[in-house]
């Protein structure tokens, strides 16, 4: 997928969501656990109640692998199930890889090829040739991890040398790199603040955005100090969807809060003139 395409998508919904499949059996409805594939039944009815609302589905592979086979069988059931039934959205594997050389290519296969995922977050610690192995397949993104929403980030990413903040620095030099136009960026909500200093490194690249919801980040905030003339922004909510009810009318639950993030999110889109 490119980013004129995700950009249209965009468009066509009036909406930057991401969905996030943060999947915990034990806090899915009850019910779902008699089914033979209780992740799957889950993860299926989710997206098939939130696809009219969202842009990008985010599948976070630890959530998958804590149970084993089981897990991974359903993690590559829920992939092929998106690029199947919508192929439209843009997919992302929340893995946060970050190793090097031989390493980095093959969790990169894994994804690319194997799974067939637009996407998969990368760790940056490790420098370039941890990263390059991803931004070297055609139409797909590493979403580089830069600024994020945890309560701890400032333990390194707010690290000051020569006036240049971490995050800074990985911003910056991350553009050096080959296929850098590959490079999409995780900065978190809870940092609104630093969406300003971020667009002046990055202005043209898509920012991946947890915490909005349940970590207290404003929609508003990012869209008024992040978004750029083609949206830039997925904004992605898990906890805040995908858990809104453990009744049987969860999946129902799941499609208000979504739409209603939509809402807001047609709005925004309306005030920069994008829609």
């Amino acid at each position: 997928m490119t980013n004129s395409f995700l950009f249209e998508q965009i468009k066509t919904k009036a909406s930057f969501l991401c969905v996030g499949l943060d999947i915990d059996l034990d806090k899915i409805p009850p019910h779902l656990l008699q089914e033979e594939d209780p992740i799957f039944a889950f993860a299926k009815a989710i997206i098939d109640a939130t696809h009219k609302y969202s842009v990008a589905y985010k599948p976070n592979l630890a959530f998958f692998e804590s149970y084993g086979v089981q897990g991974l069988n359903a993690f590559k059931k829920v992939i092929n199930y998106l690029n199947n039934e919508h192929p439209n959205h843009f997919t992302i594997a929340d893995a946060k890889r970050g190793d090097i050389g031989n390493t980095a290519g093959r969790y990169a296969k894994a994804f690319f090829d194997m799974y067939n995922f637009d996407s998969v977050t990368v760790a940056p610690y490790m420098g370039r040739d941890a990263v390059e192995p991803f931004l070297a397949f055609e139409d797909k993104y590493a979403i580089l991890l830069a600024l994020t929403s945890n309560d701890s980030a400032a333990d390194f990413q707010y690290t000051q040398e020569k006036g240049q903040l971490l995050f800074e620095k990985v911003l910056k030099t991350s553009l050096s790199w080959k296929n850098a136009e590959r490079l999409m960026y995780v900065v978190g909500a809870t940092k609104s603040e630093s969406f300003l200093s971020v667009r002046k490194l990055v202005p043209n690249s898509f920012l991946l955005v947890p915490g909005v919801g349940s970590q207290g980040g404003s929609l508003s905030k990012v869209a008024e100090n992040g978004m750029n003339d083609q949206c830039g922004l997925l904004v992605n909510s898990s906890r805040g969807i995908i858990y809104a009810s453990k009744e049987h009318d969860f999946a129902d639950q799941a499609a208000n809060q979504a739409k209603k993030l939509q809402a807001e999110m047609e709005l925004l889109l309306k005030l920069k003139g994008l829609i």
